[in-house]
């Protein structure tokens, strides 16, 4: 407990999932923790039971996909508890979609939320680090930002533009104490991936590149994430944290 006690942190796509996992344990952790979402309802859900628990957490409805919103999340942050120490780059959406099959909106939408959304928040957040001395900023990433895999080339097109973006950025910060590091998780059972298994015949497909006896569960996640917030991690920057099962020593 403690490990983040001081530290202000922002958290994308934090209603379900993984994010919300986050959420929870960086509270836990003694973070003050703003959680953003276009899902209000459980939004508000999960803000509801970590204030019961004793956490400090803001919730906001947030459209990772606009610079205006973005910039009022920040301002929020700041004004609410005067600086953001962390920036959790979590929120996503996935794509069942080979090149040949897919539609340029869709090719854009993904790239929006899964890409696009990311930068914007490190280009508003990065200023807001850089007056507080230095910061961590954590994309989520993909497996799918290191291998190839079937049947989602728009999701991993962004997942790997997002991971050397990361490396890019902690050349270009690390001289202002912001770190910059990207998380790869493999096969975790959230609401986003339940599907696939359950009905896209995903689930020998998960299993046979998996090389432990079961998938990740989000929390499997969020350990790793609290890491590269935490000080624990403070000479780690353009890195990348793999938890995929083993997925990726094939």
């Amino acid at each position: 407990m403690g490990r983040l006690n001081g530290k202000v942190a922002i958290i994308t796509g934090a209603a379900m999932g993984m994010g919300a996992s986050e959420a929870k344990l960086f509270a836990q952790e003694g973070a003050k923790v703003i959680a953003t979402d276009v899902q209000i309802e459980p939004l508000n859900n999960l803000v509801k039971e970590i204030k019961e628990n004793g956490g400090d957490i803001i919730g906001l409805q947030h459209n990772v996909t606009s610079e205006d919103e973005w910039k009022a999340v920040i301002a929020d942050a700041v004004k609410a508890y005067g600086k953001v120490d962390i920036l959790v780059n979590n929120a996503g959406v996935s794509s069942p979609k080979t090149i040949a099959n897919m539609e340029m909106a869709e090719w854009n939408k993904i790239m929006d939320i899964n890409l696009n959304g990311c930068i914007i928040g490190m280009k508003y957040v990065i200023p807001e680090m850089q007056k507080a001395g230095g910061g961590s900023i954590i994309n989520i990433s993909s497996i799918g930002g290191i291998v190839g895999m079937a049947g989602t080339s728009p999701y991993t097109a962004a997942k790997g533009a997002l991971r050397v973006l990361s490396k890019s950025a902690a050349i270009e910060y690390g001289k202002d104490k912001i770190r910059v590091n990207s998380v790869h998780p493999g096969i975790i059972v959230t609401p986003m991936t339940a599907p696939t298994m359950e009905e896209g015949g995903a689930l020998p497909y998960y299993q046979a590149y998996t090389q432990l006896p079961y998938f990740g569960e989000p929390e499997d996640v969020a350990y790793g994430v609290v890491f590269l917030a935490s000080d624990e991690s403070r000479f780690m920057t353009g890195a990348e944290l793999v938890i995929d099962g083993g997925w990726t020593a094939i």
